[in-house]
Order: C-alpha cells, then structure tokens, then sequence
C-alpha cells in the first residue's frame, strides 16, 4: 500500500483501518470508536475523529455524508454507491455502476474531481416493523 507523502499509518490508524475494512455495516465515528477500543483501551474518542480524517485524505478510506445524518466512514475507498434506509439509518453498499461521462459535460465551469450516487429506501427490518403496524 503506497501512501501519501508525509503520511504514517500509525498503530492507531492500522487498528481503525482493520475494524472499518472487517465490517460491511458502515459506522458512525462513535462506533468505530467502540470497535477500536477492543484492542487499544486507552484511545480517545478525539484520536479517533483525527485519525478517520487523516484516513480519509490518505485516499484509505471513505467518509459518508448522506443526507443530514451522522457521517458513517467505509473502509472500500474505491468508489461505489451506497443506499440508506430512511427510517433506521442504515446503509449498504449497492452493486450499481452509473453511467457518467465527466469528459463531455459542461458544469458551470467546475472542474469535477468525483462524484456521489446514492440511494434511499427502506431497508427490510424496517419494512417488516412497518408493515406490522399497518395490521393494528
């Protein structure tokens, strides 16, 4: 893994890349934070915000700003698109590739550096309490 100029992966860092990279759930810093705490007990709940940042512009992994909801963090930094559930949260990654052609399009005069693609639903365990109270 070739990293940024300047750049360390510190054992702090390699522990909260490990705990995003084992996980499909996509967690809040907070949750990262529970996870990490396992092996490293006396980290701070700052040293982990820093560190998902750092993380971040490593190009290691991804932050998730969807929707006005907490920021969640993906440890696949290739991107990809993701879909939330508007009743819990959740989110999940989506095998769908859109079709964009950036080369060819004007943006106002924007030099586009990337792009997000994401959907919002309502994932099952939701859809099941929700159609459980459709029966009173």
């Amino acid at each position: 893994m070739k990293l940024p100029k300047g750049k360390r992966l510190t054992k702090q860092r390699k522990v909260i890349l490990e705990a995003l990279k084992g996980v499909k759930t996509h967690p809040t810093a907070d949750e990262v934070y529970d996870m990490v705490r396992k092996s490293l007990p006396k980290i701070s709940l700052g040293t982990v915000y820093r560190n998902l940042d750092i993380l971040c512009e490593m190009g290691l992994i991804q932050k998730l700003d969807i929707a006005g909801r907490q920021k969640r963090f993906d440890g696949n930094p290739k991107p990809h698109c993701h879909v939330r559930c508007i009743e819990c949260g959740r989110v999940c990654d989506v095998d769908y590739e859109p079709s964009i052609e950036l080369k060819s399009k004007n943006f106002s005069g924007f030099k586009v550096l990337g792009y997000s693609f994401d959907f919002f639903g309502i994932c099952p365990e939701c859809q099941l309490a929700l159609d459980g109270d459709s029966d009173m």
